[in-house]
C-alpha cells in the first residue's frame, strides 16, 4: 500500500527491479569452458566473472570502477555512544580530501576512484531515543542524492561511509529489522567498551522500542532509526540496479543500508556481493540474513568502504581472467577428454 508521500517512488522501483542477463550469463559460461584451465578451478572468480555479466549486459570488465564513501553525523552522539567528538566525522572528510587515509591508499593500490560526500554533517539527525532521525521528504531526498551518486559512467560500485555514531544507527536498523536483543546487534565500532559501549546498548534498545509501532515497513525504519549516509547509501545501491551497475557492499554499517533494501524486497540486492565480514561481532549474522557471502575476511572494521575497496581488486582479477586467458585452442593446448 503507498501514501501518496516522497517514499512511494522508492517502493514503486522496488517492485519493478531490472533482472539479470541471462544471455550474457551464457555467453560467460561457453567462453569459460574453453578457458586454459579445468572446470572450477578459479572457484568463486568464476562465479564473479557470471555476476559482472549478468548485471552489465556484457563480457566481464571493470574499466571505471568507483569508490563512494557518504558521511553523515547522528544527534544519538548525545547519548555518549561513541569514544569519539562527533567533529571527527568532518575531520575524516578532510583527510579523505588531503589523501590520507586508508581508503585513498586502496584506491591508489588497485586503480578504484574515490568519491567522498559530506551529507549535511552541521546538521546532524535527530536523536533517535528521542524522535525519528529524519521526516520521510528529508529521507527520501537523501536517498534521491545518493541515487545521483552513481551518475557519470561506473560500471562498479562500492559503497561505503564515514560517521561517528553510525555502528550504533547500524545497530538500531538490524534490531528493528530482525529483532532479537539490542545486545546481539551492538559491537565496540571505533572502540567502544565499558560504560560507553553500555550507553550504546541501552541507546539501541530505547530507540527501538520508541519507534516500534511504525517498524513494520523498512523505509520507515530507515528514516526513524537510520542517518543520512545511510539513507544515501541505499539510494545509490537501489539506483545501481536500475542503471546495472554492479555493487559490493562494504561493512557492518554499508550492510544496514542494504539490508533496508532487501527488507523491502528480497531481490533488491541480487547486483551485489559483500566485500569482507568486519570484525563488528554481528556483522557475520547481519550478512547472513540478506543472504551474502563475503569475500574476504581480514579482521577489518574501518568503514570508509576499505573492505569494499579491497573486494574490487579481486573482482577486477576475475575479470581480466576470464577475457585475457586463452582458449584452448587459441594456446595450442590440449583440452580435457569427452566420454
Amino acid at each position: 500500500m503507498t501514501s501518496g508521500l516522497p517514499f512511494d517512488d522508492f517502493r514503486n522501483l522496488l517492485n519493478d527491479l531490472p533482472g539479470p542477463d541471462e544471455a550474457a550469463i551464457a555467453a560467460v559460461r561457453a567462453r569459460d569452458a574453453q578457458l586454459t584451465k579445468p572446470a572450477g578451478a578459479l572457484g568463486r572468480l568464476e562465479e564473479i566473472a557470471e555476476w559482472l555479466a549478468a548485471w552489465t549486459g556484457r563480457e566481464p570488465a571493470v574499466t571505471r570502477p568507483l569508490v563512494a564513501v557518504f558521511a553523515g553525523n547522528h544527534g544519538v552522539v548525545k547519548q555518549g555512544v561513541a569514544p569519539f567528538p562527533q567533529g571527527v566525522t568532518a575531520q575524516m572528510v578532510e583527510n579523505f580530501a588531503a589523501g590520507g587515509a586508508a581508503i585513498n591508499q586502496i584506491c591508489i593500490a588497485h586503480d578504484l576512484g574515490l568519491k567522498v560526500f559530506d551529507l549535511a554533517l552541521d546538521y546532524p539527525t535527530a536523536d533517535i531515543t528521542q524522535d525519528a532521525a529524519m521526516d520521510e521528504k528529508t529521507c527520501a531526498a537523501t536517498m534521491a542524492f545518493g541515487m545521483e551518486a552513481v551518475a557519470g559512467g561506473t560500471d562498479l560500485l562500492c559503497i561505503g561511509e564515514m560517521g561517528i555514531g553510525n555502528t550504533t544507527i547500524a545497530a538500531a536498523i538490524f534490531h528493528a529489522l530482525y529483532g532479537g536483543s539490542a545486545e546481539e546487534w551492538v559491537g565496540p565500532g571505533t572502540g567502544s567498551a565499558g560504560d560507553v559501549l553500555e550507553r550504546k546498548v541501552d541507546a539501541v534498545a530505547r530507540a527501538v522500542a520508541l519507534h516500534r509501532a511504525h517498524l513494520s515497513d523498512p523505509l520507515e525504519v530507515l528514516r526513524r532509526l537510520g542517518g543520512r549516509e545511510v539513507a544515501a547509501m541505499a539510494g545509490a545501491i537501489l539506483a545501481a540496479r536500475m542503471e546495472r551497475i554492479p555493487v559490493i557492499i562494504d561493512g557492518f554499517v554499508a550492510t544496514a543500508a542494504a539490508a533496508v533494501l532487501h527488507a523491502a524486497s528480497p531481490t533488491a540486492l541480487d547486483h551485489c556481493i559483500a566485500g569482507h565480514v568486519s570484525a563488528e561481532p554481528a556483522h557475520a549474522k547481519a550478512l547472513d540474513r540478506i543472504g551474502k557471502q563475503p569475500l574476504l575476511s581480514l579482521g577489518m572494521r574501518l568503514g570508509e568502504g576499505t573492505g569494499a575497496a579491497l573486494a574490487a581488486g579481486i573482482v577486477k582479477s576475475a575479470a581480466l581472467c576470464h577475457a585475457g586467458m586463452a582458449t584452448f585452442a587459441e594456446a595450442g593446448v590440449s583440452g580435457a577428454e569427452e566420454g
